[in-house]
């Protein structure tokens, strides 16, 4: 092992993994907090923790220079970023390098290669990964009309840089391009500071599937399977399976193939996730590739028997990854449900509050990924994830069953959450039958 300390430069529950993860590999762990986490269970679990700034984001989590100071201090040699914050900061990777400093994560050309949507689409697409008709868009007006021409309607807006969904408009006619080109340019250049725009071809109706990679840069590349993540509310994720159901064993080999082509084309290295479309014909395109792990990793973990957060560690200390894709022996189904400290019958309004624990789900099949502790203040800082809950079944019906089951007994009180929502979703004949698309919950929210 290349170090023998790890900086956790995140919060929550991934925060927790990572401290699970060092104690497992002999290494000690170092959570940075801001004040308004000092009393979350997992700094008290890390073998130290230092307070990194004010509970704004901006002067804690994301203060560059703080967590570096913290690493420095503590001794730390790696630093996992987990997902947020500055996972996928580039800028960050390289103030690591200068400091001496493991990034625990993909190289730092690689997530400037990826953050750059038109680029990793040319990438891919050079190495035989299927990509939409697109192109970058114009900023001059007739010139932008010519291009939405080329591709044709109905189109989509995207953000040449950054992501969840900032910067993205659909446009059914070329009377609304120009006037959405320019707001989603506002909207991306206020979130990550470039409004450059790029025109892709809309789907009708998708489904929204991705591949979990991770590979070691020495050749070893390999899938953990797929994700299906369709249902999703203006393009974040609410509840993700795997396997992905309705999916034939064609287009789920090719799709994994295709995920593996995309990752070995752009050198990649570590944890990763390449994102796909899947249209109602079976074909699918490369949406994009998430340079960092993913929220619902813990779904390909249950089924793959594979510690992805271990594996990420041990790669960015030089290891090589500690299994090949023979050995890797998928089972059964699992289904994940994010609940979110928000309030669907407000428009998903965040919800705040003095969390009290009622009663928690267990027991067999039954996987509780959180930092909740009775008395915690849900506050408006941060993420409002609080939770992730994942059943696993011997198939997709016995995880379905489970965790509605599991759902009955995750109750809080003292905010309001997603939980009656997912529930619901579950037992929806389209979700029953695993025939949904990423319209189903809109359809389900407006009907």
């Amino acid at each position: 092992m290349s170090f023998d300390t790890v900086l956790i430069a995140n919060r929550g529950e991934i925060a927790l993994r990572v401290i699970e993860a060092c104690r497992e590999l002999g290494l000690r762990s170092v959570c940075v907090y801001s004040e308004a986490d000092a009393g979350m269970p997992y700094v008290r679990m890390a073998d130290e923790s230092v307070c990194v700034g004010p509970p704004e984001p901006a002067r804690s989590y994301l203060n560059i220079a703080s967590i570096v100071s913290a690493a420095e201090l503590a001794e730390a040699g790696g630093i996992p970023p987990g997902y947020g914050f500055l996972a996928e900061h580039p800028h960050f990777v390289q103030v690591c390098e200068e400091h001496g400093l493991t990034f625990i994560g993909p190289p730092r050309s690689v997530m400037e290669l990826l953050g750059d949507k038109l680029a990793a689409r040319e990438t891919v697409a050079v190495a035989g990964v299927p990509v939409l008709p697109g192109e970058e868009a114009p900023s001059e007006p007739d010139a932008l009309l010519e291009a939405g021409e080329r591709i044709g309607y109905p189109l989509l807006i995207k953000a040449v840089f950054g992501g969840g969904g900032r910067g993205m408009r659909r446009v059914a006619s070329p009377d609304e391009l120009v006037e959405r080109a320019s707001a989603a340019s506002e909207e991306a250049k206020a979130a990550c500071g470039d409004g450059s725009l790029y025109l892709e071809k809309a789907l009708a109706d998708p489904r929204h599937v991705e591949v979990q990679i991770i590979g070691d840069g020495g050749g070893n590349m390999v899938h953990l399977g797929e994700r299906e993540c369709s249902i999703q509310r203006r393009h974040q994720k609410l509840i993700e399976e795997s396997p992905a159901p309705s999916l034939s064993d064609d287009v789920r080999e090719h799709l994994q193939e295709a995920a593996l082509w995309a990752a070995r084309a752009v050198g990649y290295r570590n944890a990763g996730t390449v994102e796909f479309l899947l249209a109602s014909d079976g074909e699918f395109y490369f949406i994009e590739m998430n340079a960092r792990i993913q929220v619902e990793h813990s779904v390909s973990e249950v089924v793959c028997g594979v510690n992805l957060i271990k594996e990420q560690i041990l790669l960015a200390a030089g290891n090589p990854l500690s299994f090949t894709q023979g050995e890797v022996e998928p089972r059964g189904h699992a289904i994940e449900c994010r609940l979110n400290a928000e309030d669907p019958k407000r428009d998903f309004l965040p919800s705040c509050g003095t969390v009290t624990i009622d009663q928690l789900p267990g027991g067999h099949g039954v996987r509780l990924d959180t930092a909740l502790h009775n008395g915690m203040e849900v506050l408006p800082h941060y993420d409002s994830l609080l939770a992730k809950l994942v059943t696993w079944g011997q198939d997709r019906e016995d995880a379905r069953l489970r965790m509605i089951t599991a759902l009955e007994r995750f109750e809080l009180s003292g905010i309001e959450t997603t939980r009656d929502l997912v529930a619901e979703i579950l037992t929806r004949p389209e979700f029953k039958t695993g025939e949904y698309t990423t319209a189903t919950l809109e359809g389900l929210l407006s009907g």
